[in-house]
């Protein structure tokens, strides 16, 4: 349940408070790892990495299962403003437990350091204060299918894995060189960016748990652990862009009401901007090199956003990049001081666009990108005085690979790829592609398209995404989708009215609409793949996560006959429920996404419930679900299996203890996976052949 957020600068950290998160709480935790860990387990994941390669799969005639059930073993790596030093995100292989682990860039067999984080617990953010210091967002894994929420927690540590610190969240009184004097520190902390050149010090800002209608900004020294303030605005939930001059210039998010403000910092205070100056959105990024305005994204409307350089005020606003289609996508920077080179849409395949071509950054970009044909290129980090550059070379069939480039010689530095044992040439094309609905609004498809298979007359799997509300389905490489295709599948995704990419209009089009619209949406996307004989419309099943759940209920409902079975993962199927379970409901704020999106009338809860209308669902059903469920409650799929049982109708379950929103111990999605796989076969039959 994401909003549409603006891509920020290499470097500077964004993070907006997921306000339908369960309130930033957390369970009881202990930072750990006061030393540095031994190396002995790094090399054994290092060593488990080189046996994952996809040597083995190629013997057997399908992609293993488990290659798709494996957690990536490094990812969001982020680059020392020297250049010389990589931090990652390290998983156990197999496990739950994460680690934040450094590397020097020229040697990746062997971390400088590790912490190890309590168990579910993950670095949901990693920021280089300096060459020698790093600060942690804090997060937990919830589940597969959610990203970590973030607990509130900001911790802090040398590379060597030294004067580890507790910076801010709810143990400030057990932790940390500060605890005699953090009493007040009762609440959420986010790292919101840093002032540049790196000098050991960042902006945080803190919501408390009390006070929910005020946001707070900080000015932190990570290694002293002092602070002072340098922004307070009286509304919960804001986000800030700080200026050139470390002071708070915009405050900006969703208030308790899921409302979107913008607030200015003038000489008398901060100032909420007028709609003419939002627009139909706005959302502040960074200040120009020359200090004199600020870069944002921004739609006059509430079409799709583009990038915009302005004056703060919103005077001499000029339009760098558009789409007509898409929202403006990811945005590529130079090195400091930071300014937009390219960009790319935020939908179909993403064709990066020059704003000026003749920039170093953007001859370099151009030239990488020629390296690798089909693939897309993406500028992660650079070092602050752009010698050496972090990027991520990615594709439909390609989880991604990140290296490194020294700008002054041209060498090029593999460091890892993010799923090394996934072998790009068995995976499958995805291609978006755009159809009509039923009333005639544009919407964008996605093909996943089995390899080595006839393109036509294919059995279909319709997946819808989760969310539903500011989530998309894009072109990258989806593990879901290529599990199926593996199995000769065609899948089918379809960004449905609610999805984001699209704009705020778009995005506002899906509320109110779950059991009804967004359905029609799905069911039309259906009709044009078959209309396309893309799909045999006898082979067709829908299955899906979360909202996708919900959908894979729904869809079966309101077009009898076209689809003949039906997959609800981690979903949603009462949508009273929703008031009276789970975490969206437990803030102020999460009240208020609900009474937006789905409404609060009983009746029309009812009229559009899964387990309300069990009664017209005449295929066969799968049910999988996490018992420990916080974003879907277990009692959502105990509601649909009991819905089921007094309509008679036949199903297939599968829960797991200890399971939270989509599996994420790997041998139960293994077994989740397997059953589905089997689900599929014994319903539409086997999936087409081909080259696997």
């Amino acid at each position: 349940m994401d909003e549409d957020r603006a891509s920020a600068p290499p470097g500077d950290v964004r993070i907006q408070p997921d306000h339908l998160a369960p309130g930033g709480r957390t369970y009881c935790m202990e930072l750990q790892g006061r030393k540095p860990m031994s190396c002995c387990l790094a090399r054994t994941m290092l060593s488990a990495a080189c046996l994952l390669l996809p040597a083995a799969a190629v013997a057997a005639d399908l992609v293993p299962v488990e290659d798709f059930a494996r957690h990536p073993l490094l990812t969001m790596p982020r680059l020392s403003p020297n250049g010389q030093y990589l931090a990652v995100n390290m998983n156990d292989p197999g496990g739950d437990s994460h680690m934040l682990a450094v590397y020097k860039v020229d040697d990746m067999k062997q971390p400088v350091s590790m912490l190890r984080l309590p168990k579910y617990e993950i670095a949901a953010d990693i920021t280089w204060v300096s060459n020698t210091r790093l600060v942690v967002d804090k997060g937990k894994m919830y589940g597969s299918i959610d990203k970590p929420f973030l607990t509130g927690e900001v911790i802090a540590t040398d590379l060597d894995g030294r004067n580890q610190d507790y910076l801010y969240g709810r143990d400030s009184l057990r932790y940390g060189s500060r605890a005699a004097t953090r009493g007040t520190d009762r609440g959420w902390g986010f790292v919101e960016s840093k002032p540049l050149p790196a000098n050991g010090h960042f902006y945080m800002s803190t919501q408390s748990w009390e006070n929910t209608g005020t946001s707070t900004l900080y000015d932190v020294d990570a290694g002293k652990n002092t602070r002072h303030l340098i922004g307070q605005i009286s509304v919960g939930g804001m986000s800030f862009m700080v200026g050139a001059d470390g002071k708070a210039h915009f405050a900006y998010g969703r208030n308790d009401n899921y409302d979107y403000v913008v607030y200015q910092q003038q000489a008398a205070g901060w100032a909420k901007m007028t709609p003419a100056q939002v627009g139909g959105s706005f959302t502040p990024i960074f200040f120009t090199p020359d200090k004199q305005g600020i870069y944002a994204e921004y739609n006059a409307g509430g079409g799709p956003t583009v990038l915009v350089a302005q004056d703060e005020n919103g005077d001499n606003r000029k339009v760098l990049a558009s789409d007509g289609f898409s929202s403006i996508g990811d945005i590529e920077w130079t090195a400091w001081p930071y300014q937009p080179f390219a960009t790319a849409p935020a939908t179909g395949v993403p064709k990066v666009s020059y704003l000026d071509p003749n920039l170093p950054m953007a001859k370099l970009h151009r030239a990488l990108s020629l390296k690798f044909p089909g693939d897309y290129v993406h500028f992660i980090d650079s070092s602050e005085d752009g010698g050496k550059v972090l990027f991520e070379v990615s594709s439909d069939r390609d989880p991604g690979t990140y290296y490194l480039i020294d700008t002054h010689h041209y060498k090029v530095l593999k460091l890892f790829a993010t799923a090394p044992w996934i072998d790009p040439a068995r995976m499958a094309e995805r291609r978006p592609l755009h159809f009509k609905a039923s009333d005639g609004m544009e919407l964008e498809a996605i093909l996943t398209i089995p390899k080595g298979a006839s393109q036509t007359n294919l059995p279909m799997i319709l997946l819808p995404h989760g969310g539903p509300i500011g989530v998309q389905d894009d072109w990258s490489y989806d593990n879901g989708a290529q599990f199926l295709a593996s199995r000769g599948y065609l899948v089918l995704q379809v960004n449905y009215r609610g999805s984001s990419g699209r704009g705020e209009d778009f995005k506002e089009a899906g509320y109110l609409k779950w059991g009804t619209r967004i359905q029609q949406d799905l069911i039309d996307g259906v009709k044009w793949a078959i209309a396309e004989k893309y799909a045999d419309p006898q082979r067709i099943c829908v299955y899906g996560g979360s909202f996708g759940g919900y959908s894979a209920m729904m869809t079966t409902i309101r077009a009898p006959g076209l689809f003949k079975c039906a997959v609800g993962y981690a979903g949603i199927y009462d949508l009273k429920m929703m008031y009276k379970k789970g975490d969206v409901r437990e803030s102020k704020s999460g009240r208020s996404y609900l009474n937006t999106v789905i409404g609060k009338d009983d009746a029309d809860l009812d009229a559009n419930s899964p387990d309300k209308l069990a009664d017209k669902i005449d295929v066969p059903v799968l049910l999988v679900h996490g018992e420990d469920d916080k974003r879907a409650p277990f009692a959502q799929a105990k509601a649909m299996r009991a819905a089921l049982d007094a309509a008679h109708k036949p199903y297939e379950w599968l829960s797991k203890p200890g399971e939270g929103h989509g599996f994420y111990d790997e041998k139960n999605t293994i077994e989740f996976y397997n059953r589905l796989q089997a689900f599929l076969e014994k319903n539409i039959g086997p999936g087409a052949s081909g080259t696997r």
